[in-house]
């Protein structure tokens, strides 16, 4: 049984609600195609380690910004999005403007952790944003599920996780992330509603990577209109290299 998908709009912005008041997803009308939640543009970070992704996997639509936000402002990226409710598809199609299915964005209705299990050395880069109810969905957070995304990304890739700080289990999953991935992993508290993005690395980006984080950041800021400088102080301050 899958949560019930509501939606509701307040000051221009359509939301998305999966069986709690939580806000899943959202989005500005005048604005569709742009990030509207600050977790959002931090976990687009993965761009300072790995500036010229090719392919991405995501596990879990919501309403597809995410999804939509590297459709239109990363044309060289292909994109596979990996949900298990067909309904939220549907939604996030009838609602959200998501893009049909082409050869640059892939929409399956299929169980993540499962798909990550049977497809290794596919992605650049893994974004995880998996939760029913408020809570983690339980099959995107073991140990198993964090070594899938870990054979899943090729050499220099990244996994990105949304995590909630408030989570009883927070400290469990960041564990397990940090297991997987050989303790390469940074991460960044979201404020204000706790939102902790980890970005986990297959392999060292290295310290020349870390110390051209600042340039790197200001440049996309530019391009993309991401609150890049504030994450990598942010970055900087909680993760030294």
């Amino acid at each position: 049984m899958f949560p019930s998908v509501e939606l509701s709009e307040e000051d221009g912005i359509r939301s998305l609600h999966l069986g709690s008041s939580m806000i899943q997803s959202a989005m500005r009308l005048s604005a569709p195609n742009d990030l509207e939640l600050a977790y959002t543009k931090y976990m687009m970070g993965f761009l300072l380690f790995h500036p010229d992704p090719q392919d991405i996997l995501m596990i879990g639509l919501g309403g597809g910004s995410l999804a939509k936000f590297v459709y239109h402002r990363l044309p060289l990226v292909r994109t596979v999005v990996i949900e298990i409710n067909p309904e939220v598809v549907a939604a996030a199609r009838s609602y959200f403007f998501v893009p049909v299915d082409d050869d640059r964005l892939q929409v399956r209705s299929e169980e993540g952790s499962e798909y990550l299990a049977s497809h290794p050395n596919i992605a650049d880069v893994v974004m995880v944003d998996g939760f029913d109810e408020g809570c983690q969905v339980p099959a995107l957070c073991t140990t198993d599920f964090y070594d899938s995304a870990r054979d899943a990304l090729k050499r220099n890739g990244v996994l990105v996780v949304n995590l909630l700080s408030r989570d009883k289990r927070f400290h469990d999953y960041m564990t397990r992330i940090e297991n997987s991935f050989n303790g390469r992993v940074a991460s960044v508290t979201v404020e204000p509603h706790g939102n902790v993005i980890a970005f986990a690395f297959k392999h060292s980006p290295g310290k020349r990577v870390w110390e051209n984080l600042p340039a790197r950041a200001r440049d996309f800021e530019t391009e993309l209109a991401l609150p890049f400088t504030r994450l990598v102080d942010r970055l900087q301050r909680s993760n030294p290299a």
